[in-house]
């Protein structure tokens, strides 16, 4: 509803669009430093930049001001070590997504799509059964760091699509993220500090649970989604979230017999096992190489024709060879590929209704006066 006090009277963005730009954005609470090695010139390239640029700028609020209590004072010589980043860095990856779409910069359904990406990228994560936050900045198991680990950046911007199409669904369109965060930006952003860079009513995990009791009205439910998707390992029923919006979250390839991510072609397995996966389950690990697939020497496209002629439930013999020479054999029990595709309604052959339309407008509609 408002800007922020900076307190030069403006806000500065850097730009460092060049060769050796990295790829990065750092907010600091008057300005922002953003990093590309692109040229604007490039086609296309202005709308991908400006993600970055809304995240960034989405921080003069949220952190730089809405800031959680184990950050606030920073600590310059050991890493402040926070809870709260899920709301920090995980709302403002959510926030930056929406605001594309609000500004017309990206279609209703390139938005949606970037908005569910990071639950689709959750619903089937293993380390959301398992994991702390983190931002792979410094891996507490680097050897087991793709599944038992999971960015607080994908966690909560996956929480923040659940709360805000959540409080959508129960208001009938009346409440939303903006709401809450506003609440938050009222009670500990709003009120500044001594001097600047200091915040005198940084929050705690208890007082964003409030804040999510006094927008709803309803403790009940806020209890109930903080100990489930903030504090637990469960997740929201985005399916149907999703289709009060017209959008259907489904199964990319139902039916098609799965195995795990491994590699086709010279059968090498690159990266870990997905914990749960049918490879996994078989005892195959990384680096193990396959070299036959049902008597069939391994070649491109025989482990892809085997798994096409197969169901889920159907079992899947290979001999594999492991590092230092010994091999195996492991009968592999397939499963349905649990890959995650979002589509509009309209795109399956269906018919948005006069409700469906309403939630997506309210959710997605640009806020740019035609």
């Amino acid at each position: 509803g408002e800007y922020p006090d900076f307190e030069p009277g403006h806000y500065t963005f850097l730009g460092d669009y060049v060769p050796w730009g990295g790829g990065d954005g750092m907010e600091h609470r008057n300005s922002t430093v953003v990093a590309a090695p692109v040229s604007l010139r490039m086609p296309g390239m202005v709308a991908d930049v400006l993600d970055t640029v809304s995240h960034e700028f989405f921080h003069a609020w949220n952190v730089e001001r809405i800031r959680p209590k184990t950050l606030e004072p920073f600590n310059f010589e050991e890493a402040n070590i926070s809870g709260e980043l899920w709301l920090a860095e995980g709302f403002t990856q959510y926030s930056g997504t929406l605001i594309m779409g609000r500004t017309g910069l990206a279609t209703r359904d390139e938005t949606a799509a970037g908005l569910a990406r990071d639950a689709v990228s959750l619903i089937n994560s293993p380390g959301r059964q398992m994991a702390p936050f983190t931002d792979a900045a410094r891996a507490v198991d680097k050897t087991n760091f793709a599944t038992t680990f999971t960015s607080y950046y994908t966690y909560g911007a996956a929480v923040a699509l659940a709360l805000d199409l959540s409080l959508r669904d129960r208001s009938n369109g009346k409440l939303s993220l903006d709401d809450y965060m506003r609440a938050m930006w009222r009670v500990h952003g709003k009120p500044g500090g001594s001097q600047p860079g200091i915040v005198a009513q940084p929050y705690t995990l208890a007082d964003a649970r409030a804040r999510l009791a006094e927008v709803s009205g309803d403790r009940a439910f806020a209890d109930e989604f903080f100990d489930k998707y903030v504090e637990g390992r469960d997740v929201a029923d985005y399916a149907r979230l999703l289709l009060r919006a017209g959008y259907v979250l489904r199964k990319r390839s139902p039916g098609a017999a799965w195995l795990g991510p491994v590699a086709d072609g010279n059968g090498t397995i690159n990266n870990l096992t997905a914990w749960g996966s049918p490879a996994f389950e078989a005892g195959l690990d990384q680096g193990d190489v396959i070299i036959d697939v049902e008597g069939k020497p391994m070649a491109p496209g025989v482990l892809q024709a085997a798994l096409k002629a197969r169901k889920p439930g159907d079992r899947l013999t290979v001999t594999y060879k492991r590092r230092g020479g010994a091999t195996g054999t492991a009968t592999i029990v397939l499963k349905e590929d649990p890959s995650l595709e979002l589509v509009s309604v309209e795109s399956t052959g269906g018919t948005l209704t006069a409700d469906q339309k309403a939630f997506r407008d309210g959710w997605l509609g640009s806020r740019i006066k035609k």
